[in-house]
């Protein structure tokens, strides 16, 4: 905005009235970046994909994303279908509260699927184990050791609970909330929040990992994991799947999904049940809200709906079958 950019903003589902709402507007507008989350990628590869190849969507030159982990399948569909392989995705993760980034390419990077690179301009970023230290190879906590220009000082009134959310668990450091890993050729890499994480008889996993396993399987269009207690293994997983359309949920597809799971995750990481639903409750901006979903398999209040787009997604939770 600052030099001068013009916006393209629309509200509502990217899917209506038709499944090409999304790309009509980038061919009338000529747009030439678009921001998107993987879950609006997951809701419209479910589509055949004329819907797309009806459109000229030549004037795209960078693609951008937000707000939740990538899966291979979804981020290859919007790298190769979207953006024709010669558009880079900008994947990058902040927060409202450092009003800027953690983690983000730039176009000239190299990238891998999923990735975000690296940190982003003037971050001191890094990935902790449960001690504090440095950890590559493996996935651990994202944390900035260094202030940015752009954070926060606190919460109105209330500076306590700002110093308890994201400076209690290492001094000096601030602790993001986010699971991350640095790779073999130090790209990084998000997995979910921590805060999601399930522990299965003493295997911790994040709730991206086993969705990311189910929609690798080509009838899978969504899905959401959540950890369930369970008096010897601490959790169990269960998980929520919406089936790609034409596909129809049965008991077969559901223990073949199951093993899907299995061979990619390992038996510890079994789910111990997997039900079929037509959406995913999910906020304004396409997170999936996995507390809410898991307060509702429970049967636990679920509170203050007002954030959620699709609060019906949350009463077929109950129901589903």
């Amino acid at each position: 905005m600052a030099h001068g950019g013009t916006f393209v903003i629309f509200e509502g589902a990217p899917n209506y009235p038709h499944p090409d709402r999304l790309w009509q507007i980038v061919e009338r507008h000529k747009i030439t970046t678009l921001g998107i989350s993987p879950t609006a990628i997951r809701l419209l590869m479910r589509e055949d994909e004329k819907w797309v190849q009806d459109h000229d969507l030549s004037t795209l030159r960078v693609l951008g994303s937000t707000g939740e982990p990538w899966d291979p399948d979804s981020y290859m569909w919007f790298f190769e279908k979207i953006g024709k392989k010669r558009c880079p995705i900008i994947n990058i993760s902040g927060g409202t509260e450092i009003v800027g980034c953690l983690l983000a390419p730039l176009p000239i990077h190299p990238l891998k699927p999923c990735t975000l690179q690296g940190p982003a301009l003037g971050m001191d970023i890094d990935v902790f184990d449960e001690d504090g230290r440095p950890i590559r190879g493996g996935i651990g906590h994202l944390v900035c050791k260094q202030p940015g220009p752009s954070m926060t000082k606190g919460f109105l009134n209330d500076p306590k609970r700002y110093l308890d959310t994201y400076f209690s668990k290492w001094k000096d450091v601030w602790y993001h909330g986010d699971w991350a890993k640095v790779d073999e050729d130090g790209f990084w890499f998000l997995h979910g929040r921590a805060d999601d994480t399930i522990k299965v008889a003493g295997k911790r996993t994040g709730p991206a990992e086993i969705e990311a396993a189910l929609i690798d399987h080509p009838t899978v269009s969504e899905a959401a994991a959540i950890g369930v207690p369970h008096d010897i293994k601490g959790e169990e997983i269960v998980c929520f799947v919406v089936l790609k359309s034409k596909i129809d949920p049965n008991d077969a597809l559901r223990e073949t999904l199951k093993d899907h799971v299995v061979s990619i995750m390992g038996k510890t990481l079994r789910p111990r049940d997997l039900k079929f639903v037509t959406a995913l409750p999910k906020t304004r901006s396409a997170k999936i809200v996995r507390g809410a979903i898991r307060k509702k398999y429970l049967g636990q209040d679920v509170g203050d709906l007002a954030s959620i787009e699709n609060p019906q997604a949350l009463e077929e939770i109950a129901k589903a079958l």
